[in-house]
């Protein structure tokens, strides 16, 4: 019996990387990628992640044209990888939520009718559980949030998840796999998290030092590959073990901190993302304000093993990348004259 997998966002990092490594499968037979824009690879110029023998298709999951496809290639996984976390500076919140939410129920509405479909693994964050002062120590994946997330990237998670329980009740013979990932970090991801701490100077909000929790994209990446062409249905938390201080990461990365009161926080998002350089979304700012930590104890048990970097380590991964270890931080004043006058540093 043939296998074809169809991945969806394959244009993005994360979502490439994990097409590339099941056309590397012998095992599968065809890996189809579908996105609204041609992955780096294939577009003009080249560079990003090599797809190998992915077969890229053009759809806008929006579209009906998503159970076109999947029909017409007997798809027998889906990995959706589609998930938009941050809005375009051109298209706006609305377009993001739209892709988030209405791609989403396209996609399962597609695989609902499908005769082929025997698997569907569904990318989602541990967002869903949002960041308050009321939150318990560790997140396990029944826990309910103390606070529902009623913002941005977050609130589309919990929707889409509403969405997959609702699909896996109606299609119970496909196995489902909702996997709640931490923020991913790694030499090749680029997210306002990234960037955050990327900055010459890292702001944060005074009087809290959240904790936080990193997955490494190659670990990511394995898992996801591994959900496609086996049956682990459920819903599963994904982090490196072990938790980091926000003070511990920027410690690491040589950067200098300024504290601010919230309002002053939030100002500077506000100022940062004008220019470009780090999107300051509510549940970013919540982030930095209590932080998160979750146990991924049951993806470990029901796959056989734990990740192969801690979440320390996946931070250390970054930061050597970028060649952020001890480096000579800008100085403040300087920095704060970058954000307010909207110039570059040189």
């Amino acid at each position: 019996m043939t296998h074809t997998v169809l991945v969806t966002g394959v244009s993005r990092y994360i979502g490439a990387r994990v097409a590339s490594a099941l056309a590397a499968d012998p095992a599968i037979d065809r890996v189809i990628g579908v996105d609204t824009v041609p992955p780096p690879s294939l577009a003009r110029g080249g560079g990003g992640v090599a797809l190998g023998r992915t077969e890229f298709v053009r759809v806008d999951l929006r579209s009906p044209d998503i159970a076109r496809v999947i029909a017409a290639a007997d798809v027998g996984s889906v990995v959706h990888m589609s998930l938009v976390s941050a809005p375009s500076r051109t298209t706006g919140r609305s377009s993001m939520k739209e892709h988030n939410v209405i791609g989403t129920m396209q996609l399962l509405g597609a695989c609902q009718r499908s005769a082929t479909v025997r698997r569907v693994v569904v990318r989602s964050t541990t967002a869903v559980y949002g960041s308050s002062p009321r939150d318990p120590a560790v997140f396990t994946e029944d826990a309910e949030p103390a606070e529902a997330p009623a913002h941005g990237y977050a609130k589309d998670a919990c929707e889409v998840e509403a969405y997959v329980r609702g699909f896996a009740r109606r299609r119970p013979d496909i196995t489902v796999s909702l996997l709640r990932f931490a923020n991913f970090m790694g030499p090749g991801v680029d997210s306002p998290l990234t960037r955050y701490f990327a900055q010459p100077v890292v702001p944060t909000v005074f009087g809290f030092d959240p904790r936080l929790q990193f997955v490494h994209e190659d670990d990511a990446v394995e898992i996801l590959r591994r959900m496609a062409v086996e049956d682990h249905p459920g819903t599963f938390n994904v982090a490196g073990d072990g938790v980091m201080l926000l003070s511990q990461c920027v410690r690491r990365g040589g950067r200098p901190t300024m504290p601010v009161p919230s309002p002053v926080f939030r100002g500077l998002g506000d100022a940062l993302r004008r220019l470009g350089r780090v999107d300051f979304s509510p549940e970013q700012i919540s982030l930095m304000l209590y932080g998160r930590a979750v146990d991924a104890g049951r993806v470990a048990a029901e796959l056989g093993r734990r990740p192969t970097f801690t979440t320390a380590a996946a931070f250390d991964d970054f930061l050597l990348s970028r060649g952020l270890f001890g480096g000579t931080p800008l100085p403040v004043i300087d920095w704060l004259g970058t954000v307010l006058g909207g110039g570059r540093e040189k």
